[in-house]
């Protein structure tokens, strides 16, 4: 039997990682989870344990059992789906492949039937006949245990509901929740994706759109925050590199399996990937990518997170479909804005005018996403040397006309002051050089003061 997986030592980025999700804070065991006991610890066959009890064998049994179930699940059940996920939640794992691969005596009367075809099956009422063929024919064919061994030649490990680094926010999905998921590289998932953000946005991106993502992924990458994207070209591809420059962490979710490089001129980058961050995807070892992958992938990339960041998207763009995912599952939901004459803005503006928050810097996302009292600094244009002059001062100086000389009398009737007041404060102008004197008269000097920080004029 193939043992339980340990838990992995934590990998956390260099910042220590910040608070839960809400999911976090009041998890909710499924019957999954409670028939799952992962060891709390790695020991070697020769390490001294206590004797175990037939009630700790018989868990042991059904926790390899369930992982082995889920296993072959991630090769019959495509992501997301529907259908698997709700009779996953009736029978468990081991219950659901077991009925897959031992229909019931009326089940197998009712599809040998060629008089009257049935649209759904006795085993699984309300779902197709044709999906749980499709299902039954693959579970023929899987093998659990050859998929466990090749991952773990591989370096990778396959993480289910109840293990301690499975990240318990992907609950939120309700029956599209992943059945388990392959992963590679030396991080903790669960307490990566404590304090991670999701950068997303168009495959064929501007320069504009590659700078900015890579600017946000390093920036929330120095500030301890882990960078979640789909290594794909263009926004993805930079969001990654920004993270790995700054020496940060970031995971990549993949709609293929995890030993496979998708796509192939990104296999470099998410080598380095798996090495430095972590690769995470819902399918077995040696899956290739479909369209329809892609998308299904989008919903595991804004339940991981706490916020997703769209960078650059047409109307009709994979992004917004993690965006409004992350939306409806009550994460936050961030635009970079762009030019209005760009399409590939289009679809981040449409975005911004409904649920999303307009970001333009780090500070701003973790002003959302992170802790109570982190705010973004205000921001404000620069100050100028006559923005700290006493307003008495300043409004002498507004008095007095562009260009030709001016006497005093006649500056302190524009000013409405007596001609004594306006005379000191023109003298404290004057030692500020913010105006000569000129015989009888007073001008605005040529060259305007150098600024400084210090309050101009007496009160």
């Amino acid at each position: 039997m193939t043992p339980d997986p340990t838990p992995h030592a934590a990998t956390t980025p260099h910042r220590s990682p910040g608070t839960e999700h809400r999911t976090e804070e009041t998890p909710h065991a499924t019957p999954d989870e409670e028939r799952t006991t992962p060891h709390e610890e790695r020991g070697s066959p020769d390490t001294e344990r206590p004797a175990t009890t037939p009630d700790a064998e018989r868990l042991a049994a059904t926790s390899d059992e369930e992982r082995l179930a889920r296993a072959a699940l991630t090769r019959i059940v495509e992501p997301g789906d529907e259908h698997a996920g709700r009779w996953l939640r009736r029978y468990g794992a081991t219950g659901f492949l077991h009925r897959l691969r031992h229909p019931t005596a009326a089940d197998h009367r009712a599809r040998t039937d060629t008089d009257h075809p049935p649209h759904d099956t006795a085993d699984f009422p309300g779902t197709g006949a044709k999906r749980v063929d499709g299902w039954r024919r693959r579970a023929a064919t899987a093998e659990p245990r050859r998929d466990l061994d090749t991952a773990t030649r591989h370096g990778t490990r396959l993480v289910i509901p109840g293990d301690t680094e499975w990240p318990r926010q992907l609950d939120d999905l309700g029956d599209t929740r992943p059945i388990g998921l392959w992963l590679r590289g030396p991080a903790d998932l669960r307490a990566w994706a404590l304090r991670s953000v999701a950068l997303v946005g168009a495959r064929a991106c501007t320069p504009y759109g590659a700078h900015m993502a890579t600017t946000l992924a390093s920036g929330l990458a120095e500030r301890g925050w882990v960078v979640v994207s789909g290594a794909a070209f263009g926004i993805d591809g930079a969001a990654h590199r920004g993270a790995l420059a700054a020496q940060g962490a970031t995971i990549a979710v993949l709609a293929c399996g995890v030993d496979v490089p998708y796509p192939r001129g990104h296999a470099g980058l998410i080598g380095r990937i798996a090495e430095q961050g972590l690769l995470v995807g819902e399918l077995p070892p040696g899956s290739h990518p479909t369209p329809s992958r892609f998308i299904l992938r989008n919903r595991v990339i804004a339940a991981l997170t706490r916020g997703t960041v769209v960078v650059e998207a047409q109307y009709r763009s994979g992004s917004l479909v993690t965006a409004r995912n992350a939306h409806r599952l009550g994460r936050h939901t961030m635009g970079v804005p762009g030019a209005v004459t760009s399409g590939l803005s289009a679809g981040v503006h449409e975005l911004l005018r409904g649920e999303a928050t307009l970001v333009t810097d780090a500070d701003e996302v973790i002003e959302l996403v992170g802790a109570m009292g982190q705010l973004a600094p205000t921001r404000r244009g620069p100050v100028l040397p006559r923005d700290l002059l006493d307003p008495h001062t300043a409004h002498i100086l507004e008095a007095l006309p562009a260009g030709r000389p001016t006497p005093t009398p006649q500056i302190a009737d524009r000013a409405a002051a007596t001609p004594d007041d306006t005379l000191a404060k023109l003298y404290e102008l004057h030692a500020l050089g913010f105006v000569e004197r000129q015989g009888d008269g007073w001008r605005l000097t040529n060259s305007p003061p150098e600024g400084t920080n210090a309050r101009r004029g007496g009160a």
